[in-house]
């Protein structure tokens, strides 16, 4: 986690930054062969130079952003977690839980899917 040390350290509120510490190395722990990285100021899972998913915090929410594709493949199930999105990101707010396995499920499809990619965002 020391890769997300200076973003951590950036979160004021001490549940918020605790909520994505606890998100992050959750990752780590179920996806090791992910490379951590921080880009745009903002905390990422790499797999082969191409990326996988990322996250951002706002006032009321954690944002995660696993790619449009990704969003569109499984918006029932984000929406029946009870988070609100948009075709590029998706709201957990601090308040709420967070959905495990539907992380996993989206992870898991992006390290799949972009198997074959060679460019760091989808074409």
């Amino acid at each position: 986690m020391e890769v997300f040390a200076d973003f951590l350290a950036k979160i004021d509120h001490p549940d918020h930054k605790e909520r994505v510490e606890e998100v992050l190395g959750w990752i780590k722990k179920q996806f090791p062969s992910l490379e951590q990285v921080v880009k745009w100021n903002q905390p990422m899972f790499t797999d082969h130079g191409t990326f996988i998913i990322g996250f951002s915090v706002a006032k009321h929410h954690m944002s995660v952003a696993p790619e449009r594709v990704v969003i569109e493949r499984f918006s029932d199930d984000i929406e029946q977690a009870g988070y609100d999105h948009t075709k590029e990101l998706i709201r957990i707010k601090w308040s709420g839980p967070v959905d495990y396995s539907l992380l996993e499920k989206m992870i898991a499809f992006n390290i799949e899917d972009k198997a074959d990619c060679s460019t760091f965002w989808r074409k």
